[in-house]
């Protein structure tokens, strides 16, 4: 079915907010409507066609709505709510990550007969969580505060991290056998934290100086620090692959505990913007899936899942 680009863009805003409309009312994580809907509306009924669609934009697109739904996220974690929990958040993004990405590494290989180095890839990618899939499924569970508030720091901590591990993983890989390639691998993680940390935060305390002394309008006050973040972000990237998640983490985190700082009004404006973000993000990744690449993988993949 080809429908023009204004209706395929329509289709996917309206059908965005229905899916977590439905999702409220019916009080499951707006995930699974936004799923099945993107599935529905890309491979089985050919409505949508997401590669023809934004073209070369699609994926730096989708790298730019993470790096502002990972932001917003990060604005929500400040230290006092977290007290008591720093061990368990720590062990989660370091130990678990790592058990995660070992038990789906030989999985992949030993079910789905991957080459090793491809299946050490697949268990880093899968090691997030992510705040795209955590937080709307607190909103709809509503678990207890102190494991919402663990969950969510981990979600976010983890996202990444996560981006970093697969990096790394197919560097390992493209360098196995080489003299060195260990040590080229460590070095480019603590490349990709420093480079990420360091930009972050030298924004944050910018940030938090413009509107802590009130040099930035009301109206404008949540354009800057969108257009900032995105600013980041690429210039991050364009230092060090991947480093741009971290350095985005890292202002959302600084500039929510830094004190005499009101962000309110731009965690509002953010968490708006995140909710359509995602919205539109999970509809147009589930329509770009090819259903013959997936039953190629037949009854094994299920098995790894």
């Amino acid at each position: 079915m080809d429908l023009s680009v204004p209706f395929q863009l329509a289709i996917i805003t309206v059908a965005a907010f229905a899916c977590q409309w439905l999702a409220w009312r019916i009080k499951l994580p707006a995930i699974l409507p936004l799923l099945l809907t993107g599935l529905a509306l890309g491979p089985f009924f050919d409505v949508l066609q997401p590669k023809e669609l934004f073209g070369d934009l699609l994926l730096p697109g989708v790298s730019l709505a993470v790096s502002i739904i990972l932001f917003e996220g990060a604005m929500t974690l400040r230290f006092d709510e977290i007290r008591g929990l720093e061990k368990t958040v720590r062990r989660l993004v370091t130990w678990g990550a790592l058990v995660t990405w070992s038990i789906v590494t030989v999985s992949a290989w030993w079910v789905l007969k991957l080459p090793l180095g491809l299946a050490l890839l697949f268990g880093a990618l899968v090691v997030v969580t992510g705040p795209t899939v955590i937080v709307p499924l607190l909103r709809s569970v509503r678990p207890v505060s102190s494991v919402s508030r663990l969950l969510r720091w981990e979600g976010i901590v983890i996202d990444p991290l996560g981006a970093i591990f697969a990096v790394l993983a197919y560097e390992l890989v493209v360098a196995s056998g080489q003299d060195g390639a260990v040590l080229h691998t460590l070095w480019l993680f603590f490349q990709t934290i420093g480079v990420g940390a360091a930009i972050g935060c030298v924004v944050a305390f910018g940030l938090a100086e413009l509107l802590r002394r009130h040099l930035i309008p009301e109206y404008l006050r949540s354009f800057l620090v969108l257009s900032s973040i995105i600013g980041e972000f690429v210039l991050a990237n364009g230092l060090s692959e991947e480093s741009g998640l971290v350095a985005v983490t890292a202002t959302g985190i600084v500039l929510a505990n830094r004190k005499g700082v009101r962000t309110d009004d731009i965690l509002h404006f953010k968490e708006n913007l995140s909710v359509m973000l995602i919205s539109g993000l999970f509809i147009v990744l589930a329509a770009r899936l090819e259903m013959s690449e997936l039953s190629q993988l037949g009854l094994t993949a299920l098995a790894v899942l």
